[in-house]
């Protein structure tokens, strides 16, 4: 009677987690697509109409306003999440999810510089944490089911769903990954990447084109390139946590976005039709996703000032309180700067802007597994090699403090340029 019942126990388990990891998939998989929807129909419609970026300040201060009153809760976006997963306490409210939505659409829409991960991570963890209740799960279960969410997120937005299960693990501590939670990572990982295709929406591809032979002035080249990934991502985290703790200063929250908009708008009429006039500065390719950009930078070299103005419009724009992401922004930043070494170093530009894509992403991040899958997903298995040099070098060299502030610990403590800087 007791093996009969022990047989039962697992099987019950087994059962729950299986409709746990179906509802998460498919709810990450089915916001994503809503999501991505949304947002393609928003970048459309601005380049339609470049006058929205006017309405920018006005879009900032009505999501300062939305968070301000009813929002307080969930404003710490992706922090709150990380820190739901080590510390365990109330119910993620359902309510950052259309909140966060609405909030990167109006963003996107007036011609803020954010991404979309963040968005993506958000709107999983908040639905999968509504299952905590009426499944009556434990502290360690809602854990798992929190990565789960994170790794469906990610996937789904990305179309990468071993990098998306990988991420939801290696963004909290690399030294103590929950090995219960890899197995529901990489199911829940590949079923909101499913839902999401089932829905009809599909993901950006880029081609790297042609692979050089390993030798040691490639993998040198690759090594040395992602010196320069990681000055990048440290000035991209530096330069936004600097600007937010400017902004915080401001002590009523909405006027932040306000005048964070107002500096935005302010650039890109200045340096596209005053001082950057000279220069043939289209400061239209550094607002919004810049898609087209990092298209763009696969085939051929990039301008060299396109990765620093991606920097301070998307640090500005962040800093200020506007919603969305940093990870398209930091593709955008590694893929146009390491388009543009391409012409120093001996690397072909489709596989400099590949490495650079995931590289920067490393070094901000602190995820430099998850990135190495992404190249392999994202470039196929050729690259893999030059895009593990120039991550790993990136990770080691950016320091402690990444994009996500919940996981500053988790960095190594050393190396050089980040221990300078921070």
């Amino acid at each position: 009677m007791s093996q009969h019942r022990s047989y039962f126990n697992h099987f019950s388990v087994i059962a729950k987690w299986a409709l746990l990891l179906l509802i998460v998939g498919a709810a990450a998989g089915t916001l994503s697509a809503l999501f991505l929807t949304s947002l393609a129909w928003a970048t459309d419609f601005r380049g339609q109409h470049s006058w929205l970026l006017y309405f920018l300040p006005l879009a900032g201060l009505l999501i300062g306003l939305m968070y301000h009153y009813w929002g307080k809760s969930v404003e710490r976006g992706n922090n709150l999440v990380l820190d739901s997963i080590h510390r365990p306490q109330q119910v993620i409210p359902f309510r950052m999810a259309p909140m966060v939505l609405i909030g990167t659409i109006a963003t996107h829409l007036f011609g803020g510089s954010a991404g979309r991960e963040g968005t993506a991570l958000q709107m999983s963890a908040a639905a999968a944490d509504q299952l905590h209740k009426p499944f009556r799960i434990d502290q360690e279960e809602r854990m798992i089911l929190l990565i789960a969410g994170l790794s469906a997120g990610f996937a789904s937005v990305f179309g990468t769903p071993l990098a998306g299960a990988l991420f939801g693990l290696e963004v909290l501590l690399i030294r103590k990954i929950p090995y219960k939670a890899i197995v529901p990572s990489i199911l829940a990982a590949y079923l909101g990447a499913w839902v999401t295709e089932l829905w009809g929406v599909g993901h950006t591809h880029y081609a790297v084109g042609w692979i050089p032979r390993l030798s040691v002035n490639t993998l040198a080249a690759s090594f040395l390139a992602g010196v320069a990934f990681s000055i990048a991502a440290v000035t991209f985290v530096w330069l936004t946590h600097f600007l937010s703790k400017q902004f915080k200063r401001i002590g009523y929250a909405p006027l932040r976005p306000l005048l964070g908009g107002s500096l935005v708008v302010l650039m890109v009429v200045v340096l596209s039709n005053g001082l950057g006039s000279g220069l043939g500065l289209d400061m239209s390719k550094y607002i919004g996703l810049g898609i087209p950009v990092i298209v763009d930078a696969f085939g051929q070299a990039a301008q060299n000032q396109d990765f620093a103005l991606k920097i301070l419009l998307t640090a500005l724009t962040l800093g200020a309180g506007f919603k969305g992401g940093e990870v398209t922004p930091l593709f955008f930043i590694g893929a146009t700067l390491g388009s543009a070494l391409s012409v120093f170093l001996p690397l072909p530009v489709g596989l400099m802007a590949g490495i650079g894509f995931v590289a920067v992403f490393a070094g901000a991040a602190k995820t430099p597994l998850a990135c190495c899958l992404m190249a392999m997903e994202l470039f196929g298995p050729a690259c893999f090699v030059f895009a593990a040099v120039a991550c790993v070098t990136a990770y080691y060299l950016s320091g402690q403090k990444g994009i996500y502030s919940a996981e500053a610990n988790k960095a190594p403590t050393h190396f050089l340029l980040g221990k300078a800087i921070w």
